[in-house]
């Protein structure tokens, strides 16, 4: 007892733990301990094994139905102190120049500041930017917030978004009022809130979507800014529209994905277009968001959205970090009673209706983010442009943002591939457009590998990965391409660390950050993918040193080119040999265990 007050002891006062010690010392004396629980059916019972609370003990005050005490580190210091009331601290943060404590670091995510030390004594900023759409002006702007306070560049990420990183404390208020004054915000970006909401980057135009997703993707972000409570997660969250067209926002990896489908004639409902619900994607965890069983409206989606959310913030465990996603909560449950806890929230019925009555997607073209391709407006063209691992310096921020302006309509998108789109682009201006790009220094080309290839931050921002993500990717990513002439799309996936944002077990090459005798290595996984070629990655290497990987990784890529059928992808080579079989192709044999 003595050492669970102690691990709690900011939630007692002293002379409270002094109380609850001595009663629970003479309360294990005594050998009767009365119970006095409510039972399912409101009988009253005397029996602890029925599992319901103690009406006969002290009352504990709780948080989200969990005792103050059971609660985790993490959901004490929200219990202490709302994360969303601090704007006084950060101002005398930014006055003092001060880094925050370790709670206040925890806390600070809610308004999308990251201390990112020791890997950078600095913050960075991550965005809310819903479908992945800015303005020019926007990135203009956030060109200019880099440029005075970072480190002259932005980030962009795997969930269509942007990071601005190393500006200092003193600068943090600075940083956010200016980027509020864009008409952008951070709010809710990290920590245990809704990241990011993701939607099909080509939205509205794509010649291949069954509708249109941005609607969506702007009105669950306006829901959660305008809603306190959707703030007050158990853990993160990762939401997905997909409009069921050409580029993938992989809806399978998120806790919900809502993925068009068109159902026809003699179903047993109107044909038309609806949405299919994924639930608990976490690929971290070798685990792909499946199928629930519902078939939506698309004007339900957002309600069905905001009331699974609500069930999660519920139920969610708060005592264990570790089985705090939404994934822990279905698993308990199963999937019906989530189903019928979220149809209690709602106005309207749940639909159910087997996903093999709809009609099966249209395959996913895995290059279509990059170069230049036709949007369902007669005459207009989107340039795919290729910003390796999302590293986009300042002025190309600018100019990109400029092209926008000159040749498209102003406006700009991003992708979970990390890199941008510019859209609205007419035929009589795709040359000009192309000419600016590459005059900024950047391409609507890329190598096969290299325009597949994301990665997460790596080491050098990010006190979890092990390794130097982004510089290994596109090494490794340029010598693939230099030597190999590869005509089928290829995924590199390079992530520093467990945590996985770089979701290395989708990718057809997924590297995941480690230790060698001291050096930086990466286990390798080989075989992954998502949507219709979904599958976990399976372990080709378990550690090797990168010093190491570059020339085993060609003898790989050299057994593929070699020994592929006419047409056959990486991915389905690597599918159609067992992991003996393609351990035989690499120049080393043996591997760290």
């Amino acid at each position: 007892m003595e050492s669970l007050l102690s691990s709690n002891s900011a939630a007692f006062h002293a002379e409270q733990k002094e109380y609850l010690l001595g009663f629970f010392a003479g309360a294990a004396q005594r050998s009767l301990q009365p119970f006095v629980g409510r039972a399912a059916n409101g009988l009253l019972a005397c029996n602890p094994e029925s599992g319901a609370r103690n009406e006969a003990s002290p009352a504990e005050e709780l948080w989200h139905g969990t005792p103050v005490s059971e609660l985790s580190r993490e959901e004490l210091w929200k219990y202490e102190e709302n994360p969303l009331d601090l704007w006084d601290k950060l101002v005398a943060h930014a006055e003092e120049n001060r880094a925050p404590s370790q709670e206040d670091t925890f806390r600070f995510k809610f308004h999308g500041l990251f201390y990112v030390a020791p890997a950078q004594d600095s913050f960075m900023l991550r965005l809310r930017v819903p479908g992945g759409v800015l303005s020019a002006h926007q990135m203009k702007g956030l060109a200019e917030i880099a440029e005075r306070w970072g480190a002259e560049r932005a980030d962009l990420t795997t969930r269509a978004n942007i990071q601005i990183r190393q500006f200092q404390p003193k600068d943090i208020v600075r940083v956010l009022t200016s980027v509020q004054s864009l008409g952008l915000t951070a709010r809710g970006s990290g920590a245990d809130n809704i990241r990011n909401i993701t939607a099909s980057p080509l939205a509205g135009i794509d010649p291949a979507e069954l509708i249109d997703v941005a609607p969506l993707a702007n009105a669950l972000h306006y829901c959660i800014l305008n809603s306190r409570d959707l703030y007050d997660l158990p853990r993160k969250f990762n939401v997905a529209f997909d409009g069921g067209g050409a580029i993938s926002v992989v809806a399978d990896t998120n806790d919900i994905g809502f993925v068009a489908v068109r159902v026809s004639e003699g179903r047993g409902v109107p044909p038309g277009v609806y949405f299919r619900v994924l639930l608990c994607g976490i690929t971290g965890h070798k685990q792909f968001a499946s199928d629930c069983g519902l078939l939506l409206k698309p004007e339900q989606a957002v309600a069905v959205a905001a009331a699974m959310i609500r069930v999660f913030i519920d139920h969610g465990d708060r005592t264990d970090r570790k089985k705090a996603r939404l994934k822990y909560l279905v698993d308990k449950w199963g999937v019906e009673k989530f189903v019928d806890e979220t149809e209690k929230r709602l106005a309207f019925p749940l639909l159910r209706l087997a996903a093999e009555e709809c009609e099966p997607r249209v395959g996913v073209d895995r290059s279509a983010h990059i170069g230049v391709h036709s949007q369902s407006q007669p005459g207009m063209h989107y340039i795919g442009v290729s910003v390796p691992v999302g590293n986009l310096p300042a002025p190309q921020m600018r100019a990109v943002a400029a092209i926008a302006e000159k040749f498209g309509s102003g406006e700009l998108r991003l992708t979970v591939w990390q890199n941008l789109l510019i859209p609205n682009i007419a035929t009589q201006n795709l040359d000009g457009a192309l000419e600016a790009l590459r005059a900024a220094g950047l391409d609507c080309a890329a190598g096969t590998v290299l325009s597949g290839t994301v990665a997460c931050t790596g080491n050098r921002g990010c006190r979890y990965a092990a390794t130097d993500t982004k510089a290994h990717a596109v090494e490794l990513a340029n010598r693939l391409d230099a030597r190999f002439k590869i005509m089928q799309p290829v995924n590199l996936h390079v992530t520093g660390c467990p945590h996985s944002c770089a979701q290395h077990y989708v990718g057809d090459i997924g590297l995941l950050g480690t230790k060698v005798a001291g050096a930086e290595g990466y286990q390798v996984v080989i075989g992954g993918g998502s949507d219709c070629g979904q599958g976990i990655a399976r372990e080709l290497i378990p550690a090797i040193a990168y010093g190491d990987l570059p020339p085993v990784l060609e003898s790989l890529f050299a057994a593929y080119m070699e020994q592929c059928k006419p047409g056959e992808s990486l991915l389905t080579f690597s599918r159609r040999h067992s992991i003996e079989e393609l351990r035989s192709f690499l120049a080393v044999k043996e591997f760290v265990a």
